[in-house]
């Protein structure tokens, strides 16, 4: 069976062909570096790693390349430095958020079980390449210097007589349809509304660079441009897979395809665009002002990453997914079961009937209904699919241990207790050992009796 993928582009499934089998390539935009991450910004994060596990698994670990950029150049992040770090310069503020704030991205998708990208670039570290497309695009005609400024013209890219795309073919929107959805800047240097910016001047103290153009003063880069240099740097004009979240298909991604697209006269910038859906917080949209904002970081004080990872992946990527505590304690008690059933079996090969519904556009939830199947079969092949997808990262008393640890349960005190109902349920004493069972319950733990003895572990 061959894999198919949703392109945003064509609105429809398609075989998957890479451009060179020996280098699939695949960007994805990262975070910009200001704040915790929150759960919506682990969708995307959890999705591609999927992705990049399973055409590592297809086409072999050395000939994957996945590109996660991390924006480090940004008006929120100078906001942020200039509000934490008020006594230091603003450069050297920025340097402290960007460094601490990405120093915590990487421990919290850590610990959701994401491998880390084969490059992780930093927008600072690819200025030269944004001057390089920039003057690409002024010497083409697609760009033009206004006040400093540096704005790309939709309107001159709709009307170049070539192969290149038109703009609003990924997003499926005429450029009155931008114009009335989009909040642009207005500025009286546009030529047009719809003109964005890929340069723009430096306010005092914050981060500069020499311009391109000719322009004298120094500035810094737009938004778009950083991703078209950083993708372009580290896996060419043209490659195979561009993801991200829905909400950077207008205007971010838009962009992206223009500035690519006519910097380099190509017709694609990326044989396939893949977008995950949005996520809610209990049947409402996420947001500060209704208290419902979660972050990565604050989820993981209370569940271990694997339940973040196993409740994302229960709802297929570009559909909706409603986050909630029901979901949480379902996910957290299966793989409370998987961790006792697999986790110290041998793996073996990932089974077929779970390959099989992730080459279908990576539907994870058909694939996790298949290892339910699994689990009183083929553990060997559980195993195998539960590591495959980014499961199983401890031993079953390493995964009990912590539950045990996270609980404050006394594991001596619980066999303890064990015992004493052991010896009561022998000299028949039932009324003492509903007792101690209900004490049990109360510190949280759930006991069971078999023929070989009684076991016990946290509930959940």
């Amino acid at each position: 069976m061959e894999l198919r993928l949703y392109d945003t582009l064509s609105r429809d499934k398609r075989a998957f062909v890479p451009l060179d089998a020996s280098n699939v390539r695949m960007y994805v935009c990262g975070p910009t570096v200001y704040d915790f991450a929150h759960i919506g910004n682990a969708r995307p994060v959890i999705v591609f790693d999927v992705l990049f596990r399973l055409l590592r698994h297809l086409y072999g670990e050395a000939h994957v390349k996945y590109v996660r950029n991390i924006t480090d150049v940004d008006d929120k992040i100078n906001d942020r430095a200039a509000r934490d770090f008020p006594g230091l310069a603003l450069n050297e503020a920025i340097r402290k958020v960007t460094e601490e704030t990405g120093r915590q991205f990487h421990a919290d998708v850590d610990a959701l079980g994401c491998l880390r990208p084969s490059v992780e670039p930093r927008a600072t570290e690819h200025i030269a390449e944004m001057r390089e497309i920039i003057e690409r695009l002024v010497k083409g005609g697609f760009a033009y210097v206004a006040e400093d400024h540096v704005l790309f013209s939709p309107q001159a890219m709709n009307a170049a007589n070539s192969s290149l795309p038109r703009y609003g073919t990924l997003s499926k929107r005429s450029l009155d349809e931008m114009i009335a959805g989009a909040r642009v800047d207005v500025a009286p240097y546009k030529r047009d509304a719809t003109d964005f910016v890929l340069w723009k001047p430096s306010k005092p103290g914050e981060p500069s660079w020499a311009s391109p153009a000719g322009i004298k003063a120094e500035g810094r880069p737009g938004w778009h441009i950083e991703c078209s240099a950083m993708a372009w740097k580290h896996l060419g004009e043209h490659f195979d897979i561009h993801g991200g979240g829905i909400d950077l298909v207008f205007p971010h991604h838009e962009n992206e395809v223009a500035q690519s697209c006519c910097a380099f006269r190509r017709e694609r910038m990326a044989n396939y665009w893949m977008h995950n859906g949005f996520l809610q917080v209990e049947g409402e949209k996420m947001s500060k002002s209704l208290g419902n904002f979660i972050t990565i970081h604050e989820l993981l004080k209370d569940w271990p990453g694997e339940v973040l990872r196993l409740n994302m992946l229960k709802t297929h990527y570009r559909s909706p997914i409603d986050w909630t505590m029901k979901s949480l304690e379902e996910s957290a008690k299966t793989l409370d079961d998987w961790y006792r059933v697999a986790a110290d079996v041998e793996p073996g090969k990932p089974a077929a009937s779970v390959i099989e519904p992730l080459l279908d556009d990576l539907n994870t939830p058909l694939a996790i209904a298949a290892m339910h199947g699994l689990r009183g079969g083929d553990v060997s092949a559980l195993a195998g699919s539960l590591r495959l997808l980014g499961f199983l990262s401890e031993s079953a008393a390493q995964w009990e241990g912590r539950k045990q640890q996270a609980s404050g349960v006394d594991a001596t005190e619980v066999e303890r207790l064990i015992a004493e109902r052991t010896a009561a349920r022998s000299r028949k004493d039932f009324g003492e050992s509903d007792r101690i069972r209900d004490l049990l319950a109360a510190m949280g733990v759930a006991i069971k009796d078999s023929k070989e003895g009684t076991t016990w572990e946290i509930a959940r």
